[in-house]
């Protein structure tokens, strides 16, 4: 019994770390797209496209319809990682580099955590408050430090996409527990597929081949691992290892995502950037700490 615990345990560490790895690599992957095609558009294709792969999966595997109750949640999780998050941050990515974007990442887990705190009613020790708000701090001191009146919309784009999104994971692990892990996300696309495929189709670029194919490439990446596939074992290694503990598995995502910028996309990662991420990281983790 023990044993097969472990063996769980350590099969959703390994699932969580390749979800979060996945992921890390979203906000360079919509930098490269959103060079060449609309937001919107990159939203809706994004969307549509992981839509449909989702709703084959559902069918292949005879997946049954949610109940009722469930579409309330669904459509919580649809707003925040469907819609929400991915139109702010391809909105924000014309204003800022994803290095710049990535920081704001360190507070995804805070975010989320602090949903996760209002949706279970839990109350916190102050000690978690004073994590949140020093956090929080961090990340707009560097905003104001980077001049804020050089990018200000970027920056709050990035702020609303955070908390949408924490929203949308925390109402995603609520819901996976009776709903089961990947079926969350594929059934928020289907449900999101109705309006976001018939966008993807009327946005389409003309002449397509106007557009090049590193920001086609871009696209493929956010639509097939960063909306599903990520997902995935992202949901898998919740399931597996508990949310509580997986979910510390976020906390990397800023690192990785500052080093795909600065290998693939030749971005500068300064120090400050680094440091800031660290500093926010910590906030985060004590936070996490505090929270129950």
């Amino acid at each position: 019994m023990d044993s097969n615990r472990s063996l769980s345990g350590g099969s959703g560490w390994i699932n969580g770390f390749i979800g979060v790895l996945i992921f890390s690599g979203s906000l360079p992957a919509t930098k490269v797209a959103v060079l060449e095609l609309n937001p919107i558009f990159l939203t809706a294709a994004r969307a549509g496209i992981a839509g449909l792969l989702a709703l084959c999966v559902l069918v292949i595997f005879k997946e049954k319809r949610p109940a009722k109750r469930h579409f309330s949640s669904l459509a919580i999780v649809a707003f925040g990682v469907v819609i929400g998050f991915p139109l702010l941050t391809a909105l924000a990515l014309q204003y800022l580099t994803s290095a710049h974007s990535i920081v704001f990442l360190g507070m995804l887990p805070l975010t989320t955590a602090i949903f996760g705190v209002i949706r279970g009613g839990e109350r916190p020790r102050a000690a978690f408050w004073v994590c949140a708000v020093t956090g929080s701090l961090l990340v707009i001191g560097y905003a104001i430090a980077q001049g804020v009146a050089a990018s200000p919309v970027g920056d709050i784009l990035m702020l609303v996409a955070v908390v949408l999104c924490g929203l949308g994971y925390a109402e995603g692990a609520k819901l996976s527990k009776t709903l089961g892990g990947w079926q969350v996300i594929s059934w928020a696309l289907v449900l999101s597929l109705p309006l976001m495929g018939p966008l993807m189709i009327f946005l389409f670029p003309s002449p397509a081949a106007g557009v090049g194919t590193s920001a086609w490439m871009g696209l493929a990446y956010i639509s097939v691992f960063s909306m599903l596939i990520g997902f995935v074992f992202w949901y898998r290694g919740l399931a597996q290892g508990g949310i509580a503990a997986i979910g510390q598995l976020q906390l990397l995502q800023p690192f990785f995502g500052l080093t795909l910028a600065a290998v693939l996309l030749h971005e500068q990662v300064s120090i400050g950037m680094v440091g800031i991420t660290v500093g926010v990281i910590l906030c985060v983790a004590g936070s996490k700490r505090f929270a129950k």
